[in-house]
């Protein structure tokens, strides 16, 4: 649900003749590397102050919502059919969770341990590192 009270899954089931219809606006906004002032506005629910409620979990106009998806998906399939991600990468990729990854860290780790093998393990916990960065140095950057 946007800003809009829109949910843009259920306008692209519903309307797919029609929004089909802005593809080439999108393109013509793609070639040219700008989006319109409004797609880039968004907060989370409640009061609009604060750096805490400008995050990417904001809510945004559905034309935004719908190109965002559209390049999402592009660069996916882009990135798996060049090979761009690893096959360690885990988390954030179709299929593969941080979940999976766990059980195939721990799965390793036990076999190297009852081969007697050494094991260093580093942890690095970045939770809520989005919230630990300048928000104006972010967006500037």
């Amino acid at each position: 649900m946007g800003l809009d009270e829109m949910n843009h899954q259920q306008v692209l089931r519903e309307l797919a003749g029609e929004a089909a219809k802005p593809l080439p606006t999108f393109e013509k906004l793609w070639q040219s590397g700008k989006a319109p002032a409004d797609w880039k506005r968004g907060n989370k629910k409640g009061k609009k102050e604060g750096p805490g409620k400008y995050k990417p979990d904001s809510l945004t106009f559905v034309p935004g919502k719908i190109m965002e998806q559209i390049l999402l998906e592009t660069m996916l399939r882009h990135m798996e059919n060049n090979k761009v991600i690893g096959d360690s990468q885990y988390g954030f990729i179709q299929g593969k969770s941080c979940l999976i990854h766990l059980v195939a860290f721990y799965d390793r780790v036990t076999a190297l341990m009852d081969k007697r093998k050494v094991n260093d393990i580093i942890y690095l916990d970045s939770c809520k590192a989005f919230d630990t960065v300048p928000h104006n140095t972010l967006v500037s950057a």
